[in-house]
């Protein structure tokens, strides 16, 4: 009895070790099928406007940020000047869809970005937020 015991619990933490594994890699797979259509994927400053922000793009367990020189006055403007973002225009204004290159696709998975002014989140659309110098936003992908 003993022996079928010890074999019983070494099977069980064996499926255990292997269940974590597999976890850990579906995980970790999730980020490069993210970025793999991104156009930056480091750091980088964008334009020589006069004033500066810097946008931070946020997917999975990557981010970068981009610092960009503009002047123009309205984030999205600022973004579209540099091909940064896409979307649909809708009755509550623009639809970011698109981010860097990364697509989050509300009805196939629940994925939209998350649009974030000085680390908090934003009361307005990118389309209808005025940027001043040295302020800070953000893209979240986000699962709903």
């Amino acid at each position: 009895m003993k022996k079928n015991h010890i074999i019983t619990r070494i099977s069980a933490a064996a499926l255990c070790i292997l269940i974590l594994l597999v976890m850990v890699s579906c995980a970790k797979k999730e980020q490069p099928e993210l970025w793999e259509n991104a156009v930056y994927t480091e750091n980088k400053t964008l334009g020589s406007g006069a004033t500066t922000i810097v946008l931070r793009v946020e997917a999975g367990e990557k981010s970068i940020e981009l610092t960009i020189k503009t002047d123009k006055t309205v984030l999205a403007d600022a973004l579209a000047e540099h091909n940064l973002v896409g979307g649909e225009d809708t009755a509550y204004g623009l639809m970011i869809l698109v981010v860097n290159g990364i697509r989050a696709d509300y009805d196939k998975d629940g994925a939209y970005w998350a649009l974030y002014k000085n680390g908090e989140y934003a009361m307005s659309g990118a389309d209808s937020t005025e940027i001043a110098d040295g302020e800070n936003y953000a893209l979240v992908y986000t699962k709903g």
